[in-house]
């Protein structure tokens, strides 16, 4: 039997599908949850906005250092018991996040519940690859993509009334019920995998590794805080994290047993869905974190209509994920991920259009399309990266897929923050050269709110300006996103026309070689 591979299907797939999806919800939620807290966390902590950030960089970096190990340690250890203890670590770390009087205990805290939490979506992705046969892998991927992406949309609602209601503790409590009630299902019912007890870790390939994804993460998101290469640390961080995975790929590729199996990437079909998911993560992640700002800063809506106003983009993403799972097998992929980025194509485009003025109908429906184009995508890349792959490599396989999603979703949310900033600033500048005594509107005489002879005049024009320029910013951020979705559209050429049958033919000889 192959390491890693299940003894035999498991009895009850329903059962597992449930608990292995509240896991993964669980921590793709609280990858956004605390975005929204983190105004109220600053005054409990007294802390500068730069320091309070670090409740999420934590988050972040250290999820990101971890997933590539998911797959040694199931093959080690057993993937059930490593799903055991880090939803353990995971459920306790939450409680001590809720209870932190100090910053210090916060991003400890955080740190930990990351490193535990990273192993839940790869450890997850694969159970649900081997709790059922290949003909029904669509449906399987659509549940499962309803905890890993449907956290991170309902993240901000949820944290956001939990704030306002209760206190921003309660967005870590709550993970504790749910830990327990997936902790159970997942002992219960996974059924355990063979173990290696001779599987050795590459210790060099996953320090170099995690330095260099480690740095890259810092970088990206320190970097539009730091006025990016104008910051000496943010140049250390992008010469360590060149430096890290050059170091790993010419490992990876020249050890004799590497961290990471480089035959997957030797695998076209899974090369190219790497780079499919890596648009997927820098598509729809930089939205959700603009969003809530936009509607907070610019128009002024409170902290629980902001969270209404996003619930349809969880809402359409649920329906295409539903959709999609039905439709897989009978409609060629390809076709469903071009509509996907169509539509993400489409709503950006519209949003780069707003104005000042822009009502709740237009955030509302936008929301809705670009969760379809989320929801309608993320099933039809799995199908085209996994079949083929023999079921012990599936472990590590979902790793660096989600480990891929996870690093292009920062690089897409730094680079459309970058965006915002370098534009609002070029668009004050520009707005700036018409504030002068000669402008018809604000000339001696001029019967307007804009005095530029009183200081309040003065600061209502300043007001002005920079909700104007900021609007501007926003705007070209969309229209990035909307160009990046079209961007994406060619690669389905290299994809090819998938072969059903001969999947399912080499998917049914893997399972047969685990059992």
């Amino acid at each position: 039997m192959a390491a890693g591979a299940v003894a035999a299907r498991p009895r009850h797939p329903a059962l597992i599908t449930g608990s292995v999806m509240l896991a993964s919800l669980l921590y793709s939620m609280d990858w956004t949850i605390a975005a929204v807290a983190l105004p109220h966390m600053q005054g409990t902590f007294s802390a500068t906005q730069d320091q309070i950030s670090w409740v999420i960089t934590s988050y972040i970096v250290a999820s990101a250092i971890m997933i590539p190990t998911a797959g040694w340690l199931s093959t080690r250890f057993g993937r059930t018991r490593v799903f055991g203890w880090a939803l353990i670590w995971f459920t306790v770390s939450s409680v001590f996040c809720g209870a932190a009087d100090s910053l210090t205990v916060e991003v400890l805290s955080r740190i930990v519940q990351g490193m535990s939490g990273a192993f839940l979506i790869p450890l997850s992705h694969s159970v649900i690859l081997d709790t059922y046969p290949p003909e029904e892998h669509g449906k399987a991927m659509a549940l499962w993509g309803a905890g890993s992406v449907f956290g991170a949309v309902m993240g901000p609602t949820v944290g956001g009334y939990l704030t306002e209601l209760l206190s921003w503790r309660y967005i870590f409590y709550i993970n504790v019920p749910f830990g327990l009630l997936a902790l159970i299902g997942v002992m219960s019912f996974v059924p355990e995998t063979a173990r290696d007890p001779s599987r050795r870790l590459d210790w060099f390939g996953f320090l170099a590794l995690a330095v260099g994804i480690g740095a890259l993460q810092m970088m990206l998101d320190r970097g539009e805080r730091l006025d990016w290469f104008e910051s000496g640390e943010i140049l250390i961080e992008a010469g360590l994290a060149v430096l890290g995975l050059y170091v790993f790929l010419v490992h990876m590729f020249t050890a004799r047993e590497p961290f990471l199996d480089p035959r997957l990437l030797m695998n076209r079909r899974f090369f190219l869905t790497l780079l499919l998911i890596s648009f997927y993560g820098l598509l729809t992640v930089p939205v959700m974190v603009l969003m809530p700002a936009f509607m907070d800063h610019l128009l002024g809506f409170p902290i629980d209509t902001i969270g209404l106003l996003q619930s349809p983009r969880g809402v359409g993403l649920l329906a295409a994920l539903i959709v999609s799972g039905r439709i897989t097998g009978k409609v060629d992929p390809r076709w469903q991920i071009a509509f996907g980025l169509l539509c993400l194509a489409v709503s950006t485009a519209e949003m780069a259009t707003w104005n000042l003025e822009v009502g709740q109908w237009p955030i509302l429906w936008t929301g809705f399309v670009q969760g379809v184009g989320a929801g309608i995508m993320l099933v039809p890349i799995q199908v085209i990266a996994f079949p083929g792959l023999p079921p012990h490599q599936r472990t590590e396989a979902a790793a660096v897929f989600n480990l891929v999603r996870s690093v292009c979703s920062s690089i897409g949310v730094s680079v459309t923050l970058t965006l915002y900033v370098v534009n609002t600033a070029v668009s004050r500048a520009g707005l700036v050269e018409h504030v002068t005594p000669f402008n018809p509107a604000l000339g001696p005489g001029a019967a307007t709110e804009f005095d530029t002879g009183s200081a309040f005049g003065l600061a209502v024009l300043q007001e002005v300006i920079d909700r104007q320029a900021a609007m501007l910013g926003y705007e070209a951020a969309f229209l990035f996103l909307a160009a990046a979705a079209v961007a994406a559209l060619p690669l389905l050429l290299f994809v090819g026309r998938p072969q059903r049958g001969a999947e399912k033919d080499r998917e049914g000889e893997a399972y047969a070689m685990a059992e």
